[in-house]
């Protein structure tokens, strides 16, 4: 006498984990969406639209200690991290 169908609790077992892959992803899903917009990189042109001032602003903040990251020949910039350094001048 059998208490359980074997193929009925594998297919239980089956359905509880992708289930729970899917729940897993989502979530993933969701945390990676959060930090690709906090860690979106502005080129110079963009981060002065967002500040409002010119490039040649900028570029005179960027010599007194603004923070930027150069890749390559390019410079860019972090929104959060900018603004964080605008608030200690």
């Amino acid at each position: 006498m059998e208490l359980f169908n074997s193929d009925a609790l594998k297919k239980c077992i089956k359905e509880t984990i992708r289930s729970e892959i899917r729940i897993a992803l989502k979530q993933k899903e969701k945390n990676n969406t959060k930090t690709d917009h906090q860690e979106k990189l502005l080129t110079k042109k963009e981060m002065a639209e967002e500040l409002d001032i010119s490039l040649v602003t900028l570029t005179d903040w960027m010599k007194k200690g603004l923070p930027y990251h150069r890749m390559h020949r390019r410079i860019y910039f972090i929104k959060e991290e900018v603004l964080k350094s605008m608030e200690k001048f």
